[in-house]
């Protein structure tokens, strides 16, 4: 399980509040979470959660974040597990359950869920401190990501404030940002994966064959690295279009980042298990759990169901410099 000392600088790192357009705070939040993640897999997907859950507070008017606090995103859903949300009074009560709920086991102090309403789906803050939820620790059985403590959650009647209104959590340019921050994570690891493939490169320890792996690892890293500042920039400074224009923008060029980076990160662990073999993956623990971190972590991605989105939003766009 990821300790809150571990999380905690990373958390102090981002840049939340209120800023300038085009100040350059996208870019550096998310060069906070590829670091992180270069470093710990488990560690950045808590922590690009909190900077989801900061963001969508800002964005759709929730509460404030205590300080100290750590935040995730649980809206996961499934065709047995169901989370109904009924008003009680000016206020909400969540029953049901959550699948898939990193940090609930761990260092998270607070939530944001996606719940079922009598008028829609809506977004919902809870303290996970209330004695109406249960957490079922233990049901996550693989190799990978276990320090992000994901489980279960079984709500009681849990007191929740509504953060927006129905749908709106989904129908905004800022989930499509939120899915680039992802992204931002999954390179990171890439990163961290291939260091392997890059420190024997710089000390001579590569055959031919070695080096033309390197080299497709760098140029694939090296575009990811370019879509994803690229992104950062055009995310920093807001879309005054109409609200479905951007929107529709706005996933275009999350599903697009997306595609590269997961390219990216499936160079890095075949090429470096290809040029080094079994060698770092046998020999070295902190590189084999950042492999299977990764593998995990990057299945988020809905693999060639994005690709097919991405065909249909793609067709009518210029690509020349």
């Amino acid at each position: 399980m990821t300790s809150p000392d571990a999380l905690r600088p990373v958390l102090d790192a981002f840049r939340t509040a209120p800023s300038p357009r085009g100040d350059g705070r996208t870019l550096h939040n998310w060069a906070v979470l590829a670091r992180a993640a270069a470093e710990d897999l488990d560690v950045a997907r808590l922590a690009e959660a909190h900077l989801d859950a900061a963001t969508i507070l800002s964005e759709l008017g929730g509460p404030e974040i205590p300080p100290g606090s750590c935040w995730g995103v649980w809206a996961a859903e499934s065709s047995s597990d169901k989370l109904i949300a009924e008003p009680d009074g000016d206020a909400w009560r969540l029953t049901g359950r959550k699948p898939f709920c990193s940090g609930a086991a761990g260092p998270c102090t607070h939530a944001l869920l996606t719940a079922h309403a009598d008028d829609g789906r809506r977004l919902f803050a809870v303290d996970l401190a209330d004695e109406g939820l249960e957490v079922t620790a233990g049901e996550w059985q693989a190799l990978g990501m276990r320090g992000s403590a994901a489980a279960t959650v079984e709500l009681h009647a849990v007191p929740a404030v509504a953060v927006g209104g129905p749908e709106t959590y989904l129908d905004r340019a800022g989930f499509w940002h939120g899915a680039i921050a992802v992204a931002a994570a999954w390179f990171g690891g890439a990163v961290g994966v291939a260091a392997p493939l890059r420190h024997a490169g710089r000390v001579g320890r590569l055959d031919d064959h070695g080096l033309a792996h390197l080299g497709a690892v760098d140029a694939d890293l090296a575009a990811a690295r370019a879509l994803l500042r690229e992104a950062a920039a055009a995310v920093d400074v807001p879309d005054d279009r109409a609200h479905a224009d951007a929107v529709a923008t706005a996933r275009r060029r999350a599903v697009r980042v997306r595609a590269v980076v997961e390219a990216a990160v499936e160079s890095a662990v075949r090429r470096t298990g290809r040029a080094l073999g079994p060698g770092p993956q046998a020999r070295d623990a902190d590189h084999a759990q950042r492999v299977a971190d990764l593998e995990i972590y990057v299945r988020q991605s809905h693999a060639e169901r994005d690709l097919a989105t991405l065909g249909e939003l793609a067709g009518d766009q210029d690509l020349l410099l």
